[in-house]
């Protein structure tokens, strides 16, 4: 636990140093810490660190996950992986807020679904910025069409949008997959006079730069817990 507490603490310390560089208050920016592939113990660790917010991608560990730590009644559970339509069920009864949509299929069963809970469910768009085909999400030209097709899915709570950065080790082409996202949320407020504020960009590698261009959440899991298996 020593060794998880050292590395949020420095992870947090990057995250108030980037926010000082882009003249930003680090309150502004949520850790979410990704724990895919970590043992319930390790969300344990974190949480006794000061985490809240955990990112999964798999709904099967995210519901053996949510039931070992059941008695961590303050734990609130994002959902960052791509979502089938058959486990809209498993995101209505676990997740606090669902990262990854890109489907108006899914948002209508996830609607459904939350109408009969009696429960709303905080959603992310998902973007492709990097336009790569092995990632999920929209183009960004289509983002426009099916954010208004989503009001009809009224217990969906659209906050925001999500991308994943082309990886390279050019900034340059990070960032204009950071400021793709930003432009896109720019049209989306003109269009609806606000909102759209959440902007969760940016990952171990490139959540420094991902906070200089906007970033309200960054998703970490190498830089707090270490290499995966």
């Amino acid at each position: 636990m020593t060794d998880i507490g050292g590395r949020i603490d420095e992870v947090r310390a990057q995250i108030a140093a980037a926010c000082a560089d882009a003249g930003r208050d680090p309150a502004e920016v949520r850790l979410l810490a990704v724990t895919k592939t970590r043992p319930a113990q390790t969300v344990r660790d974190a949480y006794a660190n000061g985490c809240r917010w955990f990112g999964e991608n798999r709904l099967q560990e995210l519901r053996e996950k949510s039931a070992e730590l059941s008695d961590l009644d303050d734990v609130s559970w994002s959902v960052i992986g791509h979502v089938q339509r058959n486990k809209a069920g498993a995101v209505v009864d676990l997740a606090a807020e669902l990262q990854s949509l890109d489907s108006l299929e899914l948002a209508a069963d996830l609607d459904r679904r939350l109408r009969a809970a009696d429960k709303t469910l905080e959603v992310l768009v998902q973007v492709n910025t990097s336009r790569e085909t092995t990632k999920s999400g929209l183009a960004p030209d289509d983002v426009d069409a099916f954010t208004r097709a989503l009001r009809d899915h009224s217990r969906l709570v659209p906050t925001g949008l999500m991308t994943i950065a082309v990886p390279s080790p050019d900034d340059a082409e990070v960032a204009a997959c950071f400021d793709e996202l930003v432009a896109v949320r720019d049209r989306l407020r003109d269009r609806d006079g606000g909102g759209w504020d959440d902007l969760s960009m940016g990952m171990s590698g490139d959540f420094r730069l991902a906070i200089a261009h906007g970033s309200t959440c960054v998703r970490i899991g190498s830089a707090l817990f270490g290499p995966r298996d």
